[in-house]
This record gives structure tokens, C-alpha cells and sequence, in this order.
């Protein structure tokens, strides 16, 4: 069964800095072809896209992140990373990955910022 496995959430201050991981489970061959994503769902909100890249590295942000956080991707680990910098309140949200293959998302990440 493929899965994806996100890790790196946590508490952080107003300001600080995280880092968010995204471990697939299907072959090289396949990660290095998938478009995935990071998604957030804050409490009483609509789970929206924070950033997303494609199989060839690109990557597009939302506009509230944009310059803040950073995506990337490392094929031969099939993992990919968020990068995230200058953390606000407002980013406070649980944190999905996501892959088109497969339409699979993963179980979440809780990422808190204390003001």
C-alpha cells in the first residue's frame, strides 16, 4: 500500500522557522514523475494549497506564503520539503501532502505559531 508520511510539525514562535517532510512510498520512477502539494487546514477554515511543484522541479505558491516558504524535492529520497520561514499566526494549521498519482493524501502535520 502506498502512502505518503509527513513529519517536521510542531510549535514554533512568531517568526521562527520549520521544516516539513513528505515521505512517499512508490518507486523512484514514479515520484520522479508525480506533481505533489502541501495543503493546511486551519480550525474552522477550508483545507486551501499553500504551495505545490511539479515533476520537473517548478514550484507555485500561495500568495500568503509566497517568499516565506519553499518547496523542493529530492527524487532519489521521494521525499519533498517545505521550507518555512518567518512563521505568523495565521499559519497555524494541520499540513497535508498531497500526490496526483494516486489522488493520495497523507495523515497531516500539526504546525502551531504562538503570537
Amino acid at each position: 500500500q502506498v502512502q505518503l508520511v509527513e513529519s517536521g510539525g510542531g510549535l514554533v514562535q512568531d517568526g521562527g522557522s520549520l521544516r516539513l517532510s513528505c515521505q512517499d512510498s512508490v518507486t523512484v520512477r514514479i515520484f520522479k514523475r508525480t506533481a505533489l502539494s502541501w495543503h493546511r487546514q486551519a480550525p474552522g477554515k477550508q483545507r486551501e494549497l499553500v504551495a505545490e511543484i511539479s515533476d520537473n522541479g517548478s514550484a507555485n505558491y500561495a500568495e500568503s506564503v509566497k517568499g516565506r516558504f519553499i518547496l523542493t524535492r529530492d527524487n532519489a529520497q521521494k521525499i519533498i520539503y517545505l521550507e518555512m520561514n518567518n512563521l505568523k499566526f495565521e499559519d497555524t494549521a494541520l499540513y497535508y501532502c498531497y500526490s496526483t498519482f494516486g489522488r493520495r493524501w497523507g495523515q497531516g502535520t500539526q504546525v502551531t505559531v504562538s503570537p
